[in-house]
């Protein structure tokens, strides 16, 4: 098998689904992102890390900029999603953790909870799902989250995930309080 150097790959950065326009960061988003992550703080806080207090502007920007770079690096491909109809920001995906050698990728999410309940988060995880596979020839997808996370937990089982596991007091909660369980749900692909 010859050895993929992933910051010679050519992939798309936008792209869409029947609702949302799903796109890598650009510089200037920081507010957007910002201003979401402001109005879903409470929803937030209990599971992502980054949301432990309301970021500044610059903070968010600075955070975007990152992004921007891991992007081009193909070390993380973190996405922005935008409803085709409004131009809002509704949230963010993407994919992380990757295993470039064995074309493995984790996919993680949050959403705006102004936009929540509508089903187009499970939409845009299915659109990256789907831009995975074609630009990137993924063999394998997962999704973690915490057990107790019913919202978190439901997209990976619409979308016919398998559970593979539980893992047991592997990590610490985003507040670093205490220690919580992971599942790991994945699903695999024959090319």
């Amino acid at each position: 098998m010859v050895k993929l150097n992933p910051i010679l790959l050519d992939f798309p950065s936008e792209f869409k689904t029947k609702r949302l326009v799903i796109r890598a960061p650009r510089y200037g988003d920081g507010k957007v992102v910002q201003e979401s992550i402001h109005a879903s703080f409470p929803e937030l806080k209990p599971w992502m890390p980054f949301a432990q207090k309301i970021p500044t502007v610059d903070e968010s920007e600075e955070n975007i900029r990152r992004s921007i770079a891991q992007f081009v690096l193909r070390e993380d491909l973190r996405f922005l999603l935008f409803e085709s109809s409004t131009n809002a920001f509704i949230g963010s995906s993407g994919l992380h953790r990757m295993n470039w050698d064995a074309h493995s990728f984790e996919v993680g999410y949050w959403i705006d909870t102004r936009f929540s309940g509508n089903g187009l988060m499970t939409e845009a995880v299915t659109g990256i799902i789907e831009f995975a596979r074609k630009h990137l020839g993924a063999k394998r997808i997962e999704i973690k989250c915490d057990p107790t996370n019913h919202k978190s937990k439901s997209i990976p089982i619409k979308l016919g995930f398998t559970l593979e596991g539980q893992l047991k007091q592997n990590r610490l909660t985003a507040d670093g309080k205490e220690l919580r369980d992971t599942c790991i749900y994945a699903k695999t692909f024959i090319t």
